[in-house]
């Protein structure tokens, strides 16, 4: 007896209906052509004048820090939210993982030329560190590129990953950030969530060596589990160790030594970039323990996020982070905004410089935090050092505020 099986066939989104599914559709290229701007300051410095020569080296952070911002505010938000059925169709669209990948190309084009630059013998030393820093802005969010690669199934996605870490030599991060970071989240034992008084210069330290360490134990693991030791050739952190080692050796041998001080700025200024973001992501933030001592599943609640739409075009939603710890494979396109989700005062990249005064970061932020626990900094993630000072300066603003409303 012949039966006939009607499959049901999985959604898709016509080409034509792209547009209408995604208003940002086009402009999410923004990403992948930010080393085509690093291309183009880069060419501007070899070919300007001497006088703004320096303009264009600093390109990278004026980028970040300066234009990146005041667009950013003078834009303003995006709240829309992809329906549920517009979530399947965006993740079944190509498009989107197209562009991912596009990046990667361009930046190692960009970082091929800054070392043809750096390694000539009129470029200065100063020039040299400026240029690091415009390329260490692009390898930056490069590792944000290798972020949305880093939660994907296939193997090659993987890979790209690690080519993407591998000018910054971040590649520990493929392994630590999925299997590690986003178990431990907001919690004191997770090396890349910042703790309430803790400045960005206690946590940089502690989330680099913490991370770094991390992923060591989680790879450890991982090939235990197989019958293997760390020094097999399974081993995924000497994979991207050994990319890295031979794309710093070849730009070593290709375009001299004097390339050096440009390939450690980079690296140094990338990797700062990145724990910047690090430390605004969880700020304060603690999931509470159930009674079984376990901690509670991480929730919108432990994330801050900001809709900026400029700051989310460059850095792929990044900042609707609490989706992305609800769910860690789903791509940057379909990623949703929450109300209850505690919301930054700006966009990621108007952050990161307040990140690096402490004063005014930990006037800004621990108020916030004050707030989004009602008062109660028993629920926080305090700094140890730091606890007995916190708990003493909320105390009189508590009391300032209950005498506020009293009066009212």
């Amino acid at each position: 007896m012949n039966a006939t099986v009607h499959m049901t066939p999985p959604l898709q989104a016509p080409a034509e209906s792209g547009l209408a599914l995604d208003k940002k559709r086009y402009l999410w290229m923004i990403s992948p052509a930010l080393p085509v701007i690093g291309i183009a300051a880069l060419a501007g410095y070899q070919f300007s004048p001497r006088p703004i020569k320096k303009v264009f080296a600093l390109a990278g952070p004026i980028l970040i820090h300066l234009v990146i911002p005041t667009i950013d505010t003078i834009i303003g938000k995006d709240n829309n939210n992809p329906s549920a059925e517009q979530i399947k169709l965006l993740e079944q669209d190509p498009y989107y993982a197209r562009l991912v990948k596009t990046f990667i190309p361009l930046q190692y084009a960009a970082n091929i030329y800054a070392c043809y630059l750096t390694g000539r013998k009129e470029t200065s030393l100063l020039d040299k560190v400026l240029l690091g820093m415009t390329m260490g802005a692009i390898n930056g969010v490069a590792i944000n590129t290798a972020h949305e690669l880093s939660h994907k199934q296939a193997r090659v996605d993987h890979i790209l990953s690690h080519l993407a870490l591998v000018p910054t030599g971040y590649n520990h991060f493929r392994v630590e950030h999925p299997y590690g970071h986003h178990k431990r989240a907001a919690t004191p034992e997770d090396p890349a969530s910042s703790k309430m008084g803790e400045s960005f210069y206690q946590f940089w330290p502690r989330t680099v060596v913490g991370s770094f360490k991390s992923s060591i134990e989680i790879e450890t693991n991982r090939l235990k589990r197989k019958g293997q030791t760390f020094w097999s050739k399974d081993n995924e952190l000497l994979q991207g160790w050994a990319m890295t080692g031979v794309f710093h050796s070849s730009m070593l041998a290709i375009f001299g030594k004097g390339t050096l001080p440009y390939l450690a700025t980079q690296a140094f200024y990338g990797i700062t970039l990145f724990e910047l973001i690090n430390y605004i992501e969880h700020y304060g933030l603690l999931r509470q323990k159930n009674a079984d001592g376990k901690y509670q599943r991480t929730m919108p609640e432990h994330s801050w996020n900001n809709n900026n739409i400029v700051t989310n075009l460059f850095l792929y939603q990044l900042q609707r982070h609490s989706d992305h710890h609800a769910y860690p494979t789903r791509p940057f396109q379909a990623l949703r905004h929450f109300d209850e989700a505690p919301e930054l005062p700006s966009g990621y990249a108007s952050m990161l410089l307040p990140a690096l005064i402490p004063p005014l970061w930990f006037n800004m932020m621990d108020k916030l935090v004050f707030k989004h626990y009602k008062g109660d900094l028993n629920k926080a993630n305090i700094h140890p050092s730091r606890r007995a000072k916190i708990f003493k300066k909320f105390g009189v603003l508590d009391k300032l505020l209950n005498r506020e409303t009293v009066e009212a």
